[in-house]
């Protein structure tokens, strides 16, 4: 049963992670998706090199046509491939793609039913429209996100590969399909935009609009001084770490004070209330700390399911690895890869009548240029006529 994008054509112009990961997660869905690609390749190849996982993930499904795009007859190319298109997918800098004359005013004149989807570092306008970007900068660091995740004082972390641009692909490919939606009354395409800051502001909004409606900063704190000790983070004897959920203080307060085996702290004024509980935090965080330090996460597991406490265990990519929920939730795919088949994540939703699946490994550099190029009407001929005048790199 074909995706829920069976029968729409994605043309890629994009390197790194945020723009191809959106057109990932389409061609998962169905979308029969071209990448173009410089002769040397989306540097992302060589981040690692006998096995790249990451670009395994986001470039799944898709064809890899070479373009060197320096070349007059190269950028004619690429405009061929647009014309067939239904979706454009971009993470160039504007500027750039200007220079190409595959920028949006000008692919939109020739394609009007185009959806034309950027993704940018900050936005296709203002002052830093231009600069370059990855997701460390733009995404977590100018959104406020490195410093909501760092308490006063302490050292930044380090961050997760790829999660900031993942958001954002999410994001673009949500533009994507209303885009597309919306051509099936009007049949004209649109410019979708998003960026990498914008949607690490969406991702900080809570933090954000308390900003904007009371001037002040939501100040990020320690473990140890979190202002509901009943949504925080405890290590057990075994150093595992647990996290209480909480979120409904009093609503919880009795079902944890019974499951850490405690109940007299019902009765114990600092913490009778949810005002006192907050006024006492540290007071009661530390004895949550020594009462969790007493036994292993096997022992809490139980206890904390028999007396009704909503918590979690915290976890390393490895642990997800053999997480039963993981795996029954569909966070896993078998998907194709140079050497067989290998155990991939799964994109992010799932659809009960077009099920999706990964058609194709990850490409080769130009791995199916003659193909491509053939699909557009070039003879073997011509094809070796572009290669000879370095057209393809």
């Amino acid at each position: 049963m074909p995706g829920p994008m069976d029968g729409v054509t994605v043309v890629e112009l994009g390197g790194w992670v945020a723009g191809p990961s959106a057109s990932a997660v389409l061609a998962d869905w169905g979308a029969e998706v071209v990448k173009i690609e410089p002769p040397d390749g989306d540097p992302n190849r060589a981040w690692m090199t006998e096995c790249n996982p990451a670009f395994e993930l986001d470039n799944r499904g898709k064809r890899s046509i070479t373009l060197d795009l320096s070349v007059a007859a190269a950028r004619r190319i690429a405009l061929q491939l647009v014309e067939r298109a239904d979706v454009f997918v971009t993470n160039l800098r504007e500027s750039a793609l200007a220079g190409m004359g595959l920028d949006y005013p000008s692919v939109s004149e020739r394609c009007p039913a185009l959806v034309y989807a950027s993704v940018t570092g900050y936005g296709s306008t203002g002052p830093d429209r231009d600069r370059p970007a990855y997701e460390g900068g733009a995404f977590w660091s100018r959104s406020g996100a490195l410093l909501a995740m760092t308490p006063p004082g302490g050292d930044l972390p380090a961050l997760p590969g790829g999660a900031g641009d993942h958001v954002t692909a999410v994001t673009a490919v949500a533009g994507i399909a209303a885009a597309l939606f919306a051509r099936r009354g009007s049949g004209r395409g649109q410019h979708v935009t998003t960026s990498l800051l914008r949607a690490g502001m969406f991702m900080m909004g809570f933090d954000l609009n308390v900003a904007a409606r009371f001037g002040t900063p939501v100040t990020p704190l320690a473990r140890a001084e979190a202002r509901n000790p009943l949504y925080n983070a405890y290590r057990t004897a075994d150093g595992a770490w647990v996290f209480l959920l909480g979120l409904q203080p009093d609503r919880h307060w009795s079902p944890v004070a019974a499951a850490v085996g405690h109940p007299e702290w019902l009765d114990d004024p600092r913490f009778a209330t949810r005002e006192g509980r907050a006024a006492n935090n540290r007071a009661l965080i530390a004895l949550l700390d020594e009462a969790f330090a007493a036994r292993p996460l096997g022992e809490w597991s139980a206890a904390l399911d028999a007396h009704g406490v909503w918590w979690t265990r915290i976890q390393t990519p490895l642990d997800l690895l053999s997480d039963p929920q993981a795996e029954a939730c569909g966070g896993f795919v078998e998907a194709p890869v140079t050497d067989g088949s290998a155990r991939m994540v799964a994109s992010p939703l799932d659809f009960t009548g077009t099920p999706w699946t990964v058609r194709r490994r990850a490409p080769e550099v130009g791995e199916h240029t003659e193909e491509v190029l053939q699909w557009l009407g070039y003879d073997w001929e011509a094809i070796g006529r572009l290669r000879g005048d370095g057209v393809l790199g």
